[in-house]
């Protein structure tokens, strides 16, 4: 890349804006899974049962993980009925089963699951059925999702600081071996890279004691008990974590032997800088910290995850590099006036290049990201994962318009670098002098003289002073304050993928709905009118049947006055008649629910259109019949 042309640069700025957005909004088109969801479960949510069941069977959308209070079923009295924990059932990782005791007594009984989904990440829920009919239950369920509360507002915070640690520390060290190592010498830059390794280890140490909690819905203070640590330690979140601990303590080794290395000097002068060994073992380090994301999150669960986990690991990366990047140059670029050497115009030029490489690496994996996460473009409105990601779409426009603004002020920057300036040719000038003669101009000109003449250099200043002209000076104010505004809006950007990387992605949210919807009963409605002829005494009944099919059903009946508020009868009364058989009249047997109707053990022997017969009764005296229409399907 040649940052001195304008045109050129204005051009890449333009392709990577464009790839930008593709990543971001085309490459949503796709559909991906990750965060387990509850696909179905044995009995189905909401289910009436003639007998007690002696087991729970819970399925799942992918491999989940399970604790001792992973799956709990509630008495209507609000006592735990299952013994023992869930436990996986014929090593099928999605699935889990709880027993139960024998001779459950009738009721509504509450099944309440958390678990934690292949990418890490903690998910709960619950519904109830019934045994003989249903009945009130004193069953308190957390409300919120798992990440609102204490534990995990925390939790989110520190990964947060995490993506920063690293950001900064990839940058860092990115910036100082490929722009400019002499920037490995410098106060600044090696306090910039020491405040990254803090906030990582620091975050790493604290997201590890906060696992356990987190996973369970515990209390903050079980952050320290010995025992949730030894299970978080032992599962993948937790193994990721402490491999990264242990990363982070060979590259404080790296570290420091880097900046041995950087205060020695060579025979002009400058810092040493690092060889190949140390480079590659740098990079080593920086993927093996990005694959301690990877391999537990988003990219470990769902399809094409050998794919999955290298792009992820580049995507982390590529953001360090730039994002830590830029922080790196907002000091550099400010005019210190302390004897620091200032900032060369081909650096700034490198890191030009670098971070649109980073760009580009970003709008790659991005595309194949979404492609993997969002499900339609539907979803991106219509699921939390969607909009989050909207956001992010409009935080990076914004940040690829203000890069543009950064590269053409460095290209301008070069320019104006005297290494980019056409050199004069020196023209000897005889000057003519008395021998012995004192003269100021003589003794301030550094040209060396001989005999009654002294060579000059005609058109030039006695040499580069090392000061920037004030076009320049201008220009590089002008960077100093784009790359300010552009590292703000790429933090911005840092914050909205951490919500991301905890949000449900929409193709999984997608699978988990309509999961759920298959399990749901399907049920049957139908709404009769009624009028009796005078006033007050007129309205419509809504008859559900669930599930609709052959064999036994649930009947509800509703009562409505005509204005559409609720209404009570004394008496209602259900009968069904499939007329082309002469089957019938099968009376639901309707009882009076304080509120409702309703007839749990209704059996429909055959499928087929059958007759809808309710008798309405407002009074002692005023009764009147009305009839519909229900279609009863085949057993599926």
């Amino acid at each position: 890349m040649r940052p001195g042309s304008s045109r050129t640069g204005t051009s890449l700025t333009l392709v990577a804006l464009l790839a930008a957005v593709f990543a971001l909004i085309v490459g949503a088109a796709g559909s991906a899974s990750a965060h387990a969801g509850l696909s179905g479960s044995d009995p189905a949510d909401g289910a009436v049962l003639t007998t007690a069941p002696q087991q729970v069977t819970l399925t799942f959308t992918e491999s989940v993980g399970f604790s001792d209070d992973s799956l709990r079923v509630l008495s209507p009295a609000n006592e735990r009925v299952n013994p023992r924990p869930a436990r996986h059932v014929d090593g099928k990782g999605n699935t889990g089963r709880v027993e139960l005791p024998g001779g459950l007594p009738e009721g509504t009984y509450t099944v309440a699951w958390r678990v934690v989904s292949a990418d890490g990440h903690p998910i709960s829920g619950a519904f109830v059925f019934s045994v003989g009919k249903p009945s009130g239950t004193a069953a308190v369920l957390p409300a919120g999702s798992p990440d609102d509360t204490a534990v995990g507002r925390l939790y989110g915070l520190f990964r947060y600081v995490a993506y920063g640690g690293l950001a900064l520390l990839v940058g860092v060290a990115a910036f100082v071996v490929v722009c400019w190592p002499a920037a490995g010498a410098l106060r600044p830059v090696r306090r910039q890279l020491a405040a990254g390794w803090v906030m990582l280890v620091v975050a790493t140490v604290a997201l590890l004691l906060l696992r356990g909690p987190y996973e369970t819905a515990g209390r903050l203070t079980s952050a320290f008990d010995l025992a949730g640590l030894g299970r978080t330690a032992t599962g993948r979140p937790g193994g990721a974590l402490i491999v990264r601990l242990v990363l982070l303590g060979a590259a404080a080794v790296a570290v420091k032997r880097s900046a041995v290395r950087f205060r020695r000097r060579d025979d002009d002068g400058e810092p040493q800088g690092l060889g190949s060994r140390a480079r590659w073992a740098g990079a080593a380090l920086a993927l093996g910290l990005a694959l301690t994301w990877a391999a537990a999150e988003h990219a470990s669960a769902g399809i094409q995850v050998p794919l999955a986990v290298p792009a992820a690991v580049l995507h982390l990366l590529a953001m360090g590099v730039w994002l830590g990047g830029l922080i790196t140059l907002v000091p550099l670029l400010r005019n210190r006036g302390d004897g620091s050497p200032a900032i060369p115009a081909s650096t700034t030029g490198r890191f030009s290049a670098l971070a649109f490489t980073a760009v580009v690496v970003l709008s790659g994996t991005g595309v194949y990201q979404s492609w993997r996460q969002v499900g339609s473009w539907g979803a991106l409105t219509g699921t939390p994962y969607g909009k989050t990601l909207m956001v992010k779409v409009a935080a990076v426009v914004l940040v690829l318009c203000v890069a543009s603004l950064s590269r053409r002020w460095t290209a301008g920057l070069v320019r104006q670098s005297p290494a980019a300036q056409t050199p004069a040719v020196p023209v000897p000038v005889p000057v003519r002098e008395l021998v012995g003669a004192p003269s100021a101009a003589g003794a301030a000109d550094p040209v060396r003289r001989s005999g009654s003449e002294t060579t000059g250099v005609a058109g030039t200043d006695g040499g580069d002073t090392g000061r920037p002209v004030p076009e320049a000076d201008a220009l590089r104010r002008r960077l100093r304050r784009t790359v300010i505004v552009e590292a703000l809006l790429g933090v911005a950007v840092l914050a909205v993928t951490t919500v991301l990387t905890g949000t449900q992605p929409s193709r999984a949210a997608a699978t988990t709905a309509a999961a759920a919807a298959g399990q749901e009963p399907p049920v049957q409605v139908v709404t009769v009118p009624f009028d009796m002829g005078t006033a007050n005494h007129q309205g419509t009944v809504q008859i559900t049947l669930a599930p609709g099919r052959v064999g036994e059903n649930t009947a509800e009946a509703v009562v409505f006055t005509a204005d559409g508020g609720l209404a009570t009868v004394p008496e209602l009364r259900l009968t069904l008649t499939q007329e082309k058989l002469g089957v019938g009249p099968l009376d639901a047997g309707l009882k009076n629910r304080k509120g409702y109707w309703a007839a749990y053990d209704l059996r429909l022997p055959m499928p087929g259109e059958w007759t809808v017969n309710v008798t309405v009764r407002t009074s002692e005296i005023d009764q009147v019949t009305v009839h519909g229409t229900v279609r009863i399907t085949s057993p599926s």
